[in-house]
């Protein structure tokens, strides 16, 4: 069996030594272990470094492409090189090595798709209140989307098998966390996780530039996930409540039409219950053919994981 840990990296030449320091180069019950760095547009010698320091294998893009595109070309490039679990790790050294073997059991033995590094949120210290708030939070939102036990789900800190990282497709170009577990969770993968420690900060984080912002996008990412994969639900609920509204205001304005009153300053009622009934039909619509075509996105993707795993069969005989 075999594991590479890959890294993404941008502009890292300071702190990814020390990371590859604590990397290991063997583990139990494990026949090879490989490192990989995607060096995604750094301009401060990144690539080099790793190559110094005994990584495998590095992958470079031209230019700054994301995190999100960084650790999908690293997924690739892993199952091209016949990785059998793909551990994915940062290059700041947030997260401690030594809790690698705890992080590939589940796979090893069979019991998980995909294991989560959970972190001590409650008990780091460079996180402020506002921030752990936001974690916990976001976690148990995606926890309800994904229908999965997460703790932490933005943590980087993961090991994915070669079939789950087959049917990884990232579309965000913010990050890959929130999106792989909610895509997992929609897909039937078996993910768990597991507890972990973290290192003392080296460096702030660059993916959470501000507070607003990341919530933003967090909020942005977990929206479009969930309208990929339950479109039906993200158009039919709003469109429902729509119509409902109508109904009801429609239900009024036929009360005092009938009524002595007459319908005397009560047009605008009738206005209102036009345009939320059609708006309420269009979302109905709208979701009926979303879901169509997500069934066609998800038989391509069946195609897609069949052809890479039969391609991937042939280069391993």
């Amino acid at each position: 069996m075999k594991v590479i840990i890959q890294i993404p990296c941008y502009n890292e030449a300071q702190t990814l030594p020390v990371v590859l320091a604590a990397l290991p180069r063997e583990l139990s019950g494990i026949s090879k272990v490989e490192w990989l760095v995607i060096d995604d547009g750094s301009q401060d010698g990144t690539a080099e470094v790793a190559k110094k320091n005994g990584v495998d294998y590095v992958i470079r893009h031209t230019r700054n492409l994301g995190l999100a595109r960084a650790f999908m070309t690293g997924l690739d490039a892993c199952v091209s090189l016949g990785a059998d679990i793909i551990v994915n790790t940062d290059a700041d050294n947030q997260y401690m090595a030594a809790d690698i073997p705890k992080l590939i059991a589940p796979i090893v033995s069979g019991q998980a798709d995909i294991v989560i590094g959970s972190r001590p949120i409650a008990s780091i210290s460079h996180f402020s209140p506002t921030k752990k708030a936001l974690q916990n939070m976001g976690s148990w939102l995606v926890r309800r989307v994904s229908n999965t036990q997460v703790r932490d789900t933005t943590s980087g800190f993961r090991a994915l098998g070669r079939s789950a990282a087959m049917q990884m497709h990232v579309f965000s170009e913010y990050t890959y966390t929130l999106e792989t577990i909610i895509q997992a969770g929609q897909k039937g993968m078996a993910i768990t996780d597991v507890p972990i420690r973290i290192n003392e900060q080296l460096r702030p984080s660059r993916l959470i530039k501000n507070v607003p912002d990341y919530l933003r996008q967090s909020v942005l990412t977990i929206l479009r996930i969930f309208m990929t994969y339950q479109p039906f639900t993200f158009f039919f609920i709003p469109g429902a409540i729509s119509i409902g509204l109508g109904a009801l205001i429609g239900i009024r304005f036929l009360y005092f039409y009938f009524s002595s009153t007459g319908v005397t300053g009560h047009i605008q009622s009738l206005i209102l219950v036009a345009i939320l009934l059609s708006l309420g039909g269009f979302l109905v619509v709208t979701g009926l053919i979303a879901d169509l075509i997500s069934v066609n996105r998800k038989l391509l993707e069946r195609i897609d994981w069949r052809l890479n795993k039969t391609l991937s069969e042939k280069d391993k005989d």
